[in-house]
C-alpha cells in the first residue's frame, strides 16, 4: 500500500530538506574556515625555522667549544712562555740560553698564530649568535601569530558551533512533528540519494533541476493530495504545492 501523509507534513520535510543542507554547509565552513590554512601555512613555517634555529645553534656551541680549545692552548703558550722568560732570567749558560731564546721565538710565533686563530673564531661566533638571536625572535613572532591565527579560528568555529546547534534544534522540533514512517522515508532517500524532499515547482524538481515529462506529470496529476510521490530523477519526496503547475 502506497505511503499517504498529508500535503501539510509533506510541505514541512521542505524545511527539513533546507535545514539539512544549512547544516551541511555548516560543517564544510568548520572544515574549511580560512583559519586554518593560516595555521597550517605558519606552522609549517615555523617548523623550518626551529630546523633553522637548531642548525645555528649547534654551529654556535661549536664555535663556542673551538673558542674554548684555543684560549686553553693559549693559555699553555702563555705558561710556558713566562716559565721560560723566568729560565732565561736565570741561566748562565750560553747554550740554555740560546735554546731558551730559540723556543722562545717559536712559542711567541705560536702564540701570534693561536690569537690570530682565536680572534677570527671570535668574530665568526659574534656572527652566529646574532643569527640565533634573529632565529628565536622570528620564531616567537611566528607563535604569537599561530596564537592568534588559533584564537581567531576558534571563534569563527564557536560562531559555526551556536549556528548550528540552532539549526539542529529547529531540525528535531519539526522531525518530531512528523510522522514516523514518513520520516523515515525522508531520512532513507537522503542518506541514499543527498535529498530527501524535492519541492516540484512550475513541472520542475527542484532535487534535480530537471522538468518532468508529461507522462510523470499526468501520473502525478492523478494522485491524491495525500500519496506520498517520489521524484523519477532525485529519488527525493516530491512536494506537491501551488507551485507545482498541476
Amino acid at each position: 500500500m502506497p505511503l499517504k501523509a498529508s500535503p501539510d507534513d509533506q510541505s514541512h520535510l521542505l524545511e527539513l530538506q533546507a535545514i539539512d543542507i544549512r547544516l551541511r554547509q555548516l560543517d564544510h565552513k568548520a572544515k574549511t574556515v580560512p583559519e586554518l590554512a593560516v595555521i597550517a601555512g605558519l606552522t609549517s613555517e615555523a617548523a623550518e625555522r626551529r630546523q633553522e634555529l637548531a642548525s645555528v645553534s649547534g654551529a654556535m656551541e661549536d664555535a663556542r667549544l673551538e673558542l674554548k680549545r684555543i684560549e686553553s692552548d693559549v693559555a699553555v703558550v702563555e705558561a710556558r712562555i713566562t716559565r721560560d722568560t723566568d729560565r732565561l732570567q736565570s741561566s748562565s749558560s750560553v747554550k740554555d740560553v740560546a735554546g731558551l731564546e730559540s723556543e722562545l721565538s717559536g712559542l711567541r710565533k705560536r702564540q701570534l698564530d693561536l690569537e690570530e686563530i682565536e680572534l677570527n673564531v671570535m668574530e665568526r661566533l659574534e656572527g652566529l649568535e646574532q643569527n640565533v638571536s634573529i632565529a628565536r625572535a622570528e620564531l616567537a613572532e611566528l607563535q604569537e601569530r599561530i596564537a592568534a591565527a588559533e584564537a581567531e579560528r576558534d571563534a569563527a568555529l564557536g560562531v559555526l558551533a551556536s549556528e548550528r546547534t540552532h539549526a539542529a534544534a529547529n531540525r528535531s522540533t519539526i522531525a518530531g512533528g512528523l510522522p514516523a514512517d514518513l520520516l523515515a522515508l525522508y531520512e532513507r532517500q537522503r542518506e541514499r540519494y543527498g535529498a530527501g524532499a524535492s519541492l516540484l515547482r512550475g513541472g520542475v524538481s527542484t532535487a534535480s533541476g530537471v522538468k518532468l515529462n508529461e507522462n510523470d506529470m499526468a501520473t502525478i496529476r492523478a494522485a491524491a493530495p495525500d500519496d506520498v510521490i517520489l521524484c523519477p530523477d532525485s529519488s527525493a519526496i516530491l512536494v506537491r504545492t501551488s507551485e507545482s503547475g498541476l
